[in-house]
């Protein structure tokens, strides 16, 4: 036996079972699966995904910090404590980030992004008709901040200012510039004097939305309280509010709805 294998007074050390404890049977492999990172309230069951390299640093720490904000709010944790969440040595973060508040505008700004991509595609130019489109719109809303509730967390509900970021502001603009394509292509039969700002009518819209998803997201007392589900609760208050407008004269239907509109 090699001498650097053996010390005096040790046991000898066995290469196998070094083999062993470094390499586990796949059977006690923990697997890491997405889906943990908000089904599983407790944080025992997230880890992060395997051994990071810097391709991947940043995304392991936006799913620590997501976590983080979902167990302690926006502002109850440090980027050390994202680090070690992550796996990463405390230095680690600071390759891209310089700061926990650096941290949180690039989770909502990559909030934003999938936040606009998933309201486009709802839109979907006002395809099959405006208001079907428009209904779409709504529930798309809901299910994103359903599902990502950190991501909500940090966009809308903690006054979270991005700073000398830069990118934030128009991220956030192009969510809105959706629901002004919306806004637009429900009230273009109506006549010039008496069509609403577009930019008001999207506000209006938009705080709806808003409202809406903060009283379901909590799951507390005053959800429980509301025989609708979200979806019904936002889909009637838009029609009552697109009714006020005119835009609605007759039995929930356009007039002159065709199959689409112009982008």
């Amino acid at each position: 036996m090699p001498p650097w294998m053996s010390r005096p007074g040790t046991r000898p050390i066995d290469g196998t079972s070094i083999l062993r404890r470094k390499y586990p049977p796949p059977s006690r492999v923990r697997r890491f699966y997405v889906k943990a990172l908000y089904m599983n309230h407790s944080g025992r069951g997230w880890r992060r995904s395997g051994s990071y390299h810097h391709g991947n640093l940043k995304e392991v720490l936006l799913e620590a910090a997501r976590k983080l904000i979902e167990e302690h709010g926006a502002f109850g944790f440090s980027l050390t404590e994202a680090a070690r969440l992550a796996g990463v040595s405390p230095a680690a973060p600071y390759r891209h980030f310089r700061d926990r508040d650096a941290l949180l505008a690039e989770v909502a700004l990559n909030g934003f992004e999938r936040f606009t991509a998933r309201l486009d595609a709802a839109w979907n130019n006002g395809i099959p008709t405006p208001l079907s489109a428009f209904e779409n719109l709504g529930r798309a809303y809901l299910a994103f901040a359903r599902e990502e509730p950190a991501s909500y967390t940090v966009m809308f509900e903690t006054g979270f200012a991005p700073g000398g970021e830069g990118e934030l502001i128009p991220a956030a603009e192009r969510a809105f510039d959706v629901l002004q394509k919306a806004a637009a292509a429900l009230c273009r039969h109506l006549p010039e004097e008496k069509r609403p700002p577009l930019k008001l009518v999207s506000m209006h819209i938009w705080t709806m939305s808003h409202g809406v998803a903060s009283l379901f997201a909590q799951e507390g007392r005053a959800a429980r309280k509301v025989p609708m589900s979200p979806e019904e609760v936002l889909e009637s208050g838009l029609l009552i509010y697109l009714k006020g407008l005119g835009v609605l004269p007759g039995e929930g239907v356009l007039p002159e709805e065709e199959g689409g509109v112009e982008p």
